[in-house]
């Protein structure tokens, strides 16, 4: 199979999310994963003020800049997800416990889910933020302690609100408005539109 990219060297991801990886490659787009090595909580103390969509493209640009700082010949994307509920700001849950209060904050509730990308090339840096609105069900506590046991632990603290909407999080939603991609945490037509515009895709 013939690749799009033109590009000279793979696309560096500065991320070791195994899910943003898996998007590219389903782009038919070559690509390299690098941790950024970046401490997420000192960003945002950094970044106190910033609202849910900012402290997103604070995240995005410190991921990308780390990495493209030590390879500035690569074409490199950072990503980052807020997910917000009028205006706070939830983090991956730390436990069981945690997980069952965020869930029962967001149930039957539509939060917003941020993510936001940082192109890196040539020294400059491109940012974008799509938004996709996430309207989860009334949860009884009987259903909220049947998903986590469904889920499992290690799932459940993997992600930011206690789900994964590509495993058995999909039974917590009623509604879902945006792009599948951007749920999952990197918009890939914006960002497939962004390399074209580069001319670094042949079409």
């Amino acid at each position: 199979m013939t690749s799009p990219w033109l590009g000279s060297a793979p696309l560096l991801l500065a991320s070791t999310s195994a899910t943003r990886r898996l998007l590219l490659d389903s782009a038919a787009l070559p690509v390299e994963t690098e941790s950024p090595g970046v401490d997420e909580r000192a960003v945002e103390v950094a970044s106190a003020g910033l609202s849910p969509v900012e402290l997103a493209q604070a995240l995005a640009r410190a991921k990308a800049e780390a990495v493209a700082a030590r390879h500035p010949d690569r074409v490199v994307i950072g990503a980052d997800q807020v997910l917000a509920l009028d205006g706070t700001v939830f983090h991956k849950p730390a436990d069981l416990d945690a997980a069952r209060e965020h869930l029962a904050r967001l149930a039957g509730r539509t939060h917003a889910l941020h993510s936001a990308v940082a192109l890196v090339r040539n020294g400059r840096t491109d940012l974008f933020v799509e938004t996709a609105r996430m309207t989860m069900r009334p949860l009884a506590a009987e259903a909220i302690e049947a998903y986590l046991a469904c889920a499992g632990e290690a799932r459940v603290r993997a992600s930011v609100g206690g789900y994964q909407l590509e495993g058995p999080g999909i039974h917590l939603f009623a509604r879902v408005e945006g792009d599948h991609s951007t749920v999952l945490g990197l918009p890939l037509m914006p960002l497939l539109a962004r390399l074209r515009d580069a001319g670094l895709l042949r079409f």
